[in-house]
């Protein structure tokens, strides 16, 4: 059993890296028609290679490229008003001769849009329809008889990622962008900036250096964080004071009422920059074993700050 699955595994490891040789100037047509769309891109296909449209419509979806999959049997009874002048379709048939699909070749043609086929046979009447093809042909499936679609759809679904990712840099599309469609997925949001979580304006416990402790211990107790930053008179961030800050200055003083914010602050507190992963500020947190960060803008300025809450909040840990 252990050499039939490596047998599979070597079978369709090949099928794959015989594409990276077809990766040619259609391929890049395909692509540039592909970001050039105004439309969305309708993925069609029947049976397993249906299955694998589904997949490849869902990854062109998720990395900026707006797609949907529209079944060939479904089509011909009424989805096909799903397909509009400004889309475009990719049509996944290995014999290039599924019936289904080839019943859609003359509404697409009819209404101008773009093909391009996945297909093992470029004479296929499918192939000679289509404004693009790529050759997704493999010297043979994975099953013993030959004919169970393993290795087949395992290279048409590699060559559909190759497109969606091919795309996706070409369109730019990076971490915040995943964010945005991303919301609630766990890989979305260990992708999460500090910026997107932190705390800011009024919400921020802020006091001055000459700040008396007694509006110093209300500030914090109104705010709710535990920490309250201290600015300078050119409000430039210069400590912080924390909760444990205050049980350690009663155990030193028994009372520090008739202190300033300034004579109790800790000095140069630890910030990170909005724009790093939320990830990193717990790591920073953990690390450090403490509960809550300040950021600071480029001129030393308060601008936010974000508790160890906020980041439980996301179960993103």
């Amino acid at each position: 059993m252990i050499e039939i699955g490596k047998k599979v595994l070597k079978v369709e490891a090949k099928a794959v890296k015989d594409l990276i040789d077809r990766v040619d100037e259609q391929f890049e047509k395909a692509v540039e028609f592909i970001y050039e769309c105004k439309g969305k891109v309708v993925i069609t296909g029947i049976g397993k290679s249906g299955l694998i449209a589904q997949k490849i419509a869902a990854t062109f979806t998720s990395t900026g490229t707006p797609a949907v999959f529209i079944h060939p049997a479904e089509a011909v009874h009424g989805d096909l008003g799903m397909i509009l002048d400004d889309d475009i379709v990719i049509a996944i048939s290995y014999s290039g001769e599924t019936k289904e699909i080839i019943t859609l070749l003359e509404f697409i043609k009819r209404i101008g849009v773009k093909l391009i086929a996945l297909t093992g046979n470029r004479n296929s009447k499918l192939a000679k329809y289509s404004d693009i093809v790529l050759d997704v042909s493999v010297e043979q499936e994975a099953c013993p008889i030959g004919l169970i679609p393993t290795s087949s759809t395992t290279a048409a679904l590699a060559m559909g990622d190759a497109l969606a990712i091919a795309v996706m840099q070409k369109k730019g599309f990076g971490r915040e962008d995943f964010v945005f469609v991303h919301p609630r997925g766990q890989i979305g949001k260990k992708l999460l900036k500090v910026k997107h979580l932190m705390h800011t304006g009024d919400e921020v416990p802020v006091v001055s250096v000459k700040t008396p402790m007694r509006d110093t211990v209300q500030e914090m107790t109104r705010k709710k964080l535990g920490v309250t930053c201290v600015v300078d008179e050119n409000k430039k961030l210069v400590g912080i004071i924390t909760d444990g800050d205050l049980r350690r200055l009663l155990i030193k003083y028994g009372s520090f009422m008739d202190k300033t914010a300034g004579e109790c602050m800790k000095l140069n507190p630890i910030t990170i920059d909005k724009e790093e992963l939320a990830t990193e500020a717990l790591n920073i947190m953990e690390e450090k074993k403490i509960t809550s960060l300040i950021i600071k803008n480029k001129n030393g300025e308060v601008e936010g700050i974000i508790h160890l809450h906020d980041l439980w909040r996301t179960e993103m840990f």
